[in-house]
């Protein structure tokens, strides 16, 4: 068991390019069909089964076409990224982030961390700099200032929390590790609450190995680690 893939599961959320320029509001839609009947029982009658199952095949095309859209937006994202030229210089790179979509920032930053270092944040703040002091301010000028100071805000928050949530994965892949290869898991999870080692970076690992152990058919252990889950969120309550 203790050989089981360990899963590492990221996710910072914040905006870019045009976020201090552009106002307008998020629009949030949502498709919605009935898995747990909240349309209520077929009434009798043939009308008004009639309107039901109508009802019911509506929300079912809307539940494909919401699921199709999905699909699409993911493989239009996956071939957006192979398309990408990796910039090879700190300017190049300033470019690469601007140009980036809001959704793709969080991957960006977790493929691109080892270049986003000193040298890299010194050029970003020798260009702001230059902006900010300079004698005579075009509308581009102001522009470009506005846009590089959100993409500084948001790169310095992002790298700082992916390196939080990497610290936090390898500390709960560490107390996984203890609690597979203990010969009493009990005893375990009781130490591990003193040392307040139970927390939901390790529930989130736990998830990423039942999706994986259900993924590959793997039931025995997806139903171990489900106890396991429920075991640690019971100790993590008390």
């Amino acid at each position: 068991m203790a050989a089981l893939a360990l899963g590492i599961a990221t996710s910072i959320t914040f905006n870019i390019r045009t976020l201090p320029i552009t106002r307008s509001k998020p629009r949030i839609s949502c498709i919605g069909w009935d898995p747990e009947g909240l349309l209520g029982p077929p009434q009798t009658g043939h009308i008004a089964r009639r309107e039901f199952q109508r009802r019911l095949e509506r929300d079912a095309e809307a539940r494909e076409a919401f699921e199709q859209h999905v699909r699409e937006e993911k493989e239009r994202r996956q071939n957006l990224r192979l398309s990408r030229d990796i910039p090879d210089t700190p300017a190049e790179l300033v470019e690469y982030f601007l140009d980036t979509e809001a959704q793709e920032i969080e991957f960006e930053i977790a493929r691109m961390r080892p270049r986003l270092n000193q040298e890299f944040f010194s050029h970003l703040r020798f260009e702001l700099g230059q902006l900010r002091f300079a004698v005579s301010k075009t509308e581009d000028m102001e522009d470009r200032l506005i846009e590089l100071e959100a993409l500084q805000k948001a790169l310095q928050e992002g790298t700082e929390a992916y390196d939080e949530m990497q610290t936090d994965l390898i500390k709960a892949k560490e107390s996984l590790t203890k609690v597979l290869t203990s010969k009493d898991v009990k005893a375990t999870l009781l130490e591990m609450v003193e040392k307040s080692e139970l927390n939901r970076s390790l529930l989130a690992l736990l998830d990423e190995n039942i999706a994986s152990a259900q993924q590959s058919n793997q039931k025995d252990a997806a139903a171990f680690m489900e106890k396991l889950r429920a075991a640690v969120l019971k100790y993590m309550t008390v």
